[in-house]
């Protein structure tokens, strides 16, 4: 068999010391996770993590830079993840986007907020990519290349 990890995007968007996140049901659980989701035949990396932000929150966001790209081994299921996560600054909300049917709640949570919340996190990646981003690990979008085929 292959070996496929599965590649996501991920958006880290912080206002007043708040980031944007979702609660969402995994598996009957309910767990805290930034705006992210799978990168979809077709579209770039940053197409992606704008999509996946508006369907799972509603606000169309920009892309300023990215802040780590990341490769999780989920410890119970036999599935690898390799995430890039992005800083990105919100332009506006869009009242009226279809929210995904798993998200719960749309919430901006603290950094602290979120230590408290630990065991709810949908991975370690949600608490690492936040502090590496308050550590101001922020590398430029151009390092991103499509090669035409």
């Amino acid at each position: 068999m292959l070996w496929t990890p599965r590649v996501t995007v991920a958006a880290i968007v912080e206002q007043d010391q708040h980031f944007l996140c979702v609660k969402e049901t995994i598996l009957g659980q309910q767990v805290i996770n930034q705006p992210a989701g799978h990168l979809e035949q077709g579209e770039s990396l940053i197409e992606a993590v704008q999509r996946e932000t508006l369907e799972e929150t509603g606000w169309i966001v920009e892309p300023q830079s990215i802040v780590g790209i990341y490769l999780w081994e989920h410890p119970r299921e036999n599935l690898t993840f390799l995430r890039v996560t992005f800083c990105c600054e919100t332009r506006t909300i869009n009242q009226h986007a279809e929210i995904d049917a798993d998200i719960d709640e749309v919430v901006w949570l603290s950094r602290q907020q979120l230590l408290d919340s630990h065991r709810a996190l949908r991975s370690p990646m949600v608490l690492t990519c936040i502090d590496e981003y308050l550590q101001g690990k922020q590398f430029p979008l151009n390092i991103l290349r499509s090669v035409p085929s």
